[in-house]
C-alpha cells in the first residue's frame, strides 16, 4: 500500500496548498480570515462542523475505548450529539446574534473584557496541547501507513498543515473540511461495510453483547460524561466556530441540530466497527497498533487506502480548525490586533510550539482531550450560558461571575493534574472522582448569583 497511499498523499497536500493559495485573495480582513466573513449558507457549515468533530478522538479514539469497553463507547458521541441538539435548541440564534467573532470575544460581549481575556488565556493553554495530540496521532497514522517513522515526513506535511491554514484562514479550512468530511464518511462506511459481509465472522457475538450499561461502563460514567462531553459540543470554542461563520442565526440553529443528527449515525457506524474488532481479533494480533488502524490490515488495498486516508482527513480536518481558532483567540482576544499579519504569525507561532511538542512525543491524544475538557467544562460552560441568556436582559455582578469561572476551573486542574497529590493530602477518592461535577455545580450556583435585574426592571 504504501506506494499508492504516498501517491494519494502528495495529491491530497497539493490540493489543500492550492486551496490556500487560492483563499488569499478572497480575505480582505480579520474577519474573513477569522470567519470567513460570516456568510456560509447551511451545507457549507454542516460540513465544516461535522469535519471538525469528527478527528482522532472521534475516529480512531473511540474504536479504542469499544475495544476496550464494548458498546457503551458510543456514549462519548451520542453526548456530543446531545450537546449539539440541545445548542441548536438554546442558544444557537441567540449566540449568532450577539455578533462575536471567537468564544471569549462572546464572553466579552456579555460579561466583560476581563471575562474574555480569562477564557481566550484558558482556551489558548488547552488547545495548543490538543493540536500537539492531533499531530502525534497524525505521525502514527502516517507511520503505520508508509512502514517508516520519518520525522522529516512528518515535519513536511505538519508544516503544510500550518501552511495552508496560515495562507487561507478560515475560508480555506472550510473548503479543505468539506473534502475531508466526504473522505472520513467513505473510509468508515466502507470499512464496517466489509467487515460484516465479507468478513462475517462473530457477527451473531457482536449483537450479543449491545448494551448500554456493563461493568466497564456505569451509571456514574453516564453522568459524568454527559455533563463533560456534552458540555464541550454544546458549548465549546471549536464548536462554536462553526456558529460565528453562518450566514445568520436560522443557519447556525439549523446546522448545529443537523449535524448532531448525522453525528449520531456516525457513532453507531464507528462504534460497530470497534465491535466487530473486539469479538473478532485478539489483543496479541493488534501488537500495539490502535484498533482501526489494525483494520486497514485487514482491507482490500483500495479500501485500506482509502480508510488510512479518511483517517488522516479526521485528524487534519480537527487539527487545523483547532489551530486557526486558538490562533484568531491568542490575536483578537489577548493581544488585541485584529490584523492580517499578526493573525498568520500567530498560526505560525502556535503550529510550530504544537509541532515541537508532537516531536517531543507529549502527545495522547484522549488523555488531552479529557484533560483540556475537563478544565475547560467545569470553569466555562455554566457561566458563559447564564451569561448568554442573560444578555440584554439582565446585569451580571462581574467580579462574582469571574470567581464562578476560576472556581470551576481550579476544581477541573485538580482532578486532572493533581488527582495523587490531593489523595495522599487525604481528600476521599469519592470526592476526587466527582471533581469536575463538583466544579460545574460550584461555578453555576456562583453564576447564578451573579445575575440580577437590571436597574429600572421590576
Amino acid at each position: 500500500m504504501n506506494r499508492v497511499f504516498l501517491i494519494s498523499l502528495v495529491l491530497y497536500l497539493l490540493a489543500f496548498i492550492a486551496i490556500g493559495i487560492f483563499d488569499i485573495k478572497n480575505i480582505q480582513g480579520f474577519t474573513d480570515y477569522s470567519t470567513a466573513g460570516k456568510r456560509q449558507k447551511l451545507l457549507p457549515v454542516v460540513m465544516t462542523l461535522l469535519a471538525t468533530i469528527l478527528g482522532a478522538s472521534t475516529t480512531i479514539g473511540i474504536t479504542d475505548t469499544v475495544y476496550r469497553i464494548g458498546f457503551p463507547g458510543i456514549w462519548w458521541l451520542v453526548f456530543g450529539a446531545t450537546g449539539l441538539i440541545l445548542q441548536s435548541l438554546i442558544i444557537s440564534r441567540k449566540v449568532r446574534d450577539i455578533g462575536a467573532e471567537t468564544l471569549p470575544d462572546l464572553a466579552g460581549k456579555t460579561a466583560g473584557k476581563t471575562a474574555e481575556l480569562l477564557i481566550a488565556i484558558i482556551i489558548a493553554i488547552s488547545w495548543i496541547g490538543v493540536i500537539a495530540g492531533q499531530l502525534v496521532a497524525m505521525n502514527s497514522l502516517i507511520t503505520f501507513a508508509t512502514g517508516t517513522n520519518s520525522r522529516i515526513t512528518f515535519v513536511i506535511i505538519s508544516i503544510i498543515v500550518i501552511a495552508y491554514t496560515m495562507t487561507g484562514g478560515q475560508l480555506s479550512v472550510i473548503r479543505t473540511d468539506r473534502l475531508q468530511l466526504i473522505i472520513i464518511l467513505a473510509g468508515i462506511a466502507l470499512c464496517t461495510l466489509y467487515l460484516y459481509s465479507a468478513k462475517g465472522a462473530n457477527t451473531a457475538q457482536v449483537l450479543e453483547n449491545i448494551e448500554l450499561i456493563n461493568d466497564s461502563y456505569r451509571p456514574s460514567n453516564l453522568f459524568v460524561q454527559f455533563f463533560i462531553i456534552g458540555g464541550v459540543y454544546f458549548l465549546g470554542p471549536d464548536i462554536l466556530s462553526r456558529n460565528f461563520i453562518s450566514k445568520d442565526s436560522i443557519t447556525a440553529k439549523k446546522s448545529a441540530f443537523i449535524a448532531g443528527i448525522i453525528l449520531i449515525v456516525f457513532a453507531l457506524l464507528i462504534t460497530m466497527t470497534g465491535m466487530w474488532l473486539k469479538f473478532n481479533t485478539q489483543a496479541e494480533e493488534l501488537a500495539g497498533k490502535s484498533a482501526l488502524l489494525y483494520a486497514v490490515s485487514l482491507l482490500p488495498r483500495p479500501l485500506a487506502v482509502i480508510l488510512t486516508l479518511g483517517l488522516l482527513s479526521a485528524i487534519l480536518s480537527s487539527t487545523d480548525t483547532c489551530l486557526i481558532n486558538a490562533s484568531c483567540i491568542v490575536a483578537k482576544d489577548i493581544l488585541k490586533k485584529e490584523e492580517l499579519i499578526t493573525a498568520r504569525i500567530t498560526v505560525l507561532v502556535i503550529g510550530l510550539i504544537a509541532l515541537v511538542l508532537a516531536l517531543l512525543g507529549r502527545g495522547d491524544i484522549m488523555g488531552l482531550l479529557s484533560g483540556a475538557y475537563s478544565v475547560y467544562t467545569p470553569g466555562v460552560i455554566f457561566p458563559l450560558t447564564i451569561a448568554i441568556l442573560a444578555h440584554k436582559k439582565l446585569e451580571i455582578k462581574k467580579t462574582l461571575w469571574l470567581v464562578s469561572v476560576i472556581a470551576g476551573g481550579m476544581c477541573g486542574i485538580a482532578g486532572t493534574y493533581f488527582n495523587a497529590p490531593l489523595l495522599a493530602l487525604g481528600i476521599p477518592e469519592t470526592v476526587m472522582q466527582k471533581i469536575a461535577l463538583i466544579g460545574m455545580a460550584l461555578s453555576l450556583a456562583l453564576s447564578l448569583m451573579s445575575i440580577k435585574k437590571k436597574q429600572g426592571n421590576k
